[in-house]
């Protein structure tokens, strides 16, 4: 029996400015919910909405700890993600190439 698919996928997940913040809150480790919340200036109910997207996209796992909800990162999905901008790797590493020849021909230059 195979898992539910997502919600949400990792691309809409990390689309937010402010899921990414709290991905990289959690990449420090657990943390309870009122502690993320103190992180943030909007109200619980608003980081809870959050980090429900986050979970569906199968960013956060959450666990009960008594009456506390506690939050973690779960990196697996990002792996999608970097196979992805992996693939522009290339574009990066020829626009410093030529980046590097071009401040290394104009430092001939002048010497």
């Amino acid at each position: 029996m195979s898992a539910a698919p997502a919600k949400h996928d990792v691309f809409q997940a990390v689309a937010d400015p402010t899921r990414r913040k709290l991905l990289s809150l959690l990449g420090d480790g657990e943390r309870p919910l009122k502690d993320i919340t103190g992180h943030f200036s909007m109200t619980r109910t608003a980081v809870s909405k959050h980090l429900r997207i986050l979970s569906e996209a199968g960013l956060v796992k959450e666990r009960r700890v008594g009456r506390e909800t506690r939050y973690s990162l779960d990196t697996e999905p990002l792996l999608e993600l970097k196979a992805w901008l992996s693939y522009f790797d290339r574009f990066w590493e020829n626009k410093l190439s030529m980046l590097r020849a071009y401040v290394e021909s104009d430092t001939d230059e002048s010497s």
